[in-house]
């Protein structure tokens, strides 16, 4: 019997590990340093929040339907060529904020430049780690899901020196080109797992994705996507601004974006390995909980101690649920079709991410605060949280 590549080609797996965190990192950690900008877009141009949130909205729409696409073209092309040319216009489309002038050119931005970074990112790193490691794969999801945990903990405070130091423009500039290398350099250490010698197909087993839209389990997780997702694009972007607006400094308000960051690492780590013991049932759910009791909270609570504890709790479930979708997919469909269904569940994931920040930025603009929106959000994820127990548990 053939060995697999779980125990063969040590190193070129973890070359792609290595790889996928540098992707995790730069595209997530940048996605992050956009929430900074807000208040000095604000102070700049005179744009209102709900203008600015639009941008974000953008990125996150067409972010599913680049999502669908790149996962179809890696499963025909492989991860390495669909990584280097979005992470290129990912990197350089975000140093052209530096140019700016009209709300129109920073939506062509989010639309044509960071929602194809953002919409490939996971669906071609991580489609690539299910594949690599099919007996470690939330673990291992984990792993590389804790690079984007680093890049949301150090390029917030990164960029917030860099603003104070040269302003707003160069600093995207400096922050825009960096990434750009460092995305192309890691895609080139994607690859495809190398076929089977023998006629047992171990590594791409499963239904086909005409058999997957069949099941009830893949409309559950597409409803479950789009009722969650807003919370995942509407905190990282407005909690920074919610706290300045509460008296916080920029150093100390980019501080609750590492917090959500440095806590999502033991999120992910421990929903990897939750996942691969347990099922995607149960991972969820240890997700989905704790994220409504943060949001609840986060309504009623204005001392900024107590905001980072939030932040905390918010981030182990945030990144949590970046980690447990892949290999629940894993799980419940096999890999025969990986980044297909998970293209198509993120694009409903999306969908309803980009209500989030609009309807965020309308709240702030008409009421001057953002509790109605941490209520809505929260009500989104009760409903989900309801959804999930509808999946199908791990077969014991």
């Amino acid at each position: 019997m053939a060995m697999l590549p779980e125990t063969r080609h040590m190193d070129r797996r973890y070359l792609v590990v290595m790889g996928a965190v540098i992707t995790q990192f730069m595209v997530i950690g940048l996605f992050f340093v956009y929430s900074l900008l807000i208040r000095e877009l604000e102070l700049e141009f005179g744009w209102s929040r709900t203008i600015l949130s639009i941008g974000a909205s953008i990125t996150g729409l067409l972010m599913g339907g680049y999502a669908i696409i790149g996962g179809r073209l890696s499963d025909l092309f492989g991860p390495r060529v669909v990584l280097t040319c979005s992470g290129l216009l990912y990197g350089l489309g975000f140093a052209s904020i530096s140019s700016i002038s009209e709300p129109w050119h920073l939506y062509v931005i989010c639309g044509l430049f960071l929602g194809l970074g953002m919409g490939t990112h996971d669906v071609v790193t991580l489609g690539s780690i299910a594949r690599w490691f099919p007996n470690r794969k939330g673990l291992m999801t984990g792993v590389v899901k804790s690079g984007t945990a680093a890049g949301q903990v150090i390029l917030p405070p990164v960029a917030a020196i860099l603003i104070a130091r040269y302003g707003w423009a160069q600093a995207i500039q400096i922050l825009g080109f960096g990434a750009a290398v460092l995305l192309v350099l890691g895609a080139q250490f994607m690859r495809v797992p190398p076929k089977p010698e023998t006629d047992a197909e171990t590594l791409s087993t499963g239904l086909s994705f005409a058999q997957v839209r069949q099941t009830r389990s893949f409309w559950i997780l597409c409803a479950m996507q789009f009722l969650f997702f807003p919370a995942l694009m509407t905190v990282p972007l407005h909690i920074a601004v919610h706290g300045m607006d509460l008296g916080m400094s920029q150093t100390t308000a980019a501080g609750l974006l590492s917090i959500v960051g440095a806590s999502s690492v033991a999120g992910r780590l421990s929903i990897g390995m939750f996942v691969d013991r347990l099922g995607g049932r149960t991972a969820y759910v240890l997700c989905l909980a704790p994220m409504t009791l943060a949001l609840i909270l986060l309504i009623l609570v204005r001392d900024h101690r107590l905001i980072f504890v939030l932040m905390a709790l918010y981030g182990a479930a945030h990144g949590g649920l970046f980690v447990v979708v892949a290999p629940a997919i894993a799980e419940l469909f096999g890999t025969r079709a990986h980044g297909s269904v998970f293209g198509v569940i993120v694009f409903f994931g999306t969908t309803g991410g980009a209500i989030g920040p609009i309807f965020a930025g309308q709240v702030f603009d008409r009421t001057g605060g953002y509790d109605i929106a941490f209520a809505g959000l929260a009500l989104m994820i009760v409903t989900a949280l309801i959804l999930s127990f509808f999946l199908p548990g791990r077969k014991i």
